[in-house]
């Protein structure tokens, strides 16, 4: 049952001979899944890549949609500031003289105007409100006008949808 030298130096000699062999397999091995796992790894950064760029194109086209529902809600505001500058040229030639004819093209302005989301801001006895509102001077409060609420209106505000057109020029009571 035991074995001899020579057999002891054989057997390690075959067992160095196997181990050689695994070693050299596993090295081929080695060599072969580093390519490949290299090529994955190149493959996941790409695909991230791709994720994170489809990801960008979606935002672009979202906020390209919300701009352009904007143009298309917001687009009359410039054509209604110019009207309303002609309206107020001819209230101003109104003030001057009464003539039917300017009042019933004042009167269809308007009604155009107001049907396509422009609108009057709402000002006196009003609390004052410095997004729609200009105070052009300030005096001091009464009974009938606290402090901070719009006693007289100079020139008229307006609004475009929930917008601001031209802001309201107002006298304010004010303790300063």
């Amino acid at each position: 049952m035991f074995m001899d030298e020579d057999e002891v130096v054989a057997d390690a000699a075959e067992d160095s001979e196997i181990e050689e062999v695994v070693v050299e397999a596993v090295e081929e091995v080695v060599e072969e899944i580093d390519p490949l796992t290299e090529a994955l790894s190149r493959a996941e950064a790409a695909e991230k890549e791709i994720s994170y760029r489809d990801a960008e194109i979606q935002n672009v086209r979202k906020r390209f949609m919300a701009e352009k529902a904007t143009a298309i809600q917001y687009g009359g505001m410039g054509m209604a500031r110019k009207m309303l500058n002609i309206l107020s040229d001819i209230d101003r030639a109104l003030s001057v003289s009464e003539d039917e004819g300017l009042s019933l093209i004042r009167s269809k302005m308007w009604s155009e105007l107001s049907a396509d989301g422009v609108s009057k801001v709402v000002t006196k006895g009003e609390k004052f409100d410095p997004t729609k509102m200009e105070a052009i001077t300030t005096i001091p409060p009464t009974d009938d006008f606290p402090s901070n609420s719009v006693i007289d209106e100079l020139e008229a505000g307006y609004m475009y949808k929930e917008r601001v057109l031209i802001p309201a020029r107002v006298v304010v009571a004010s303790d300063q």
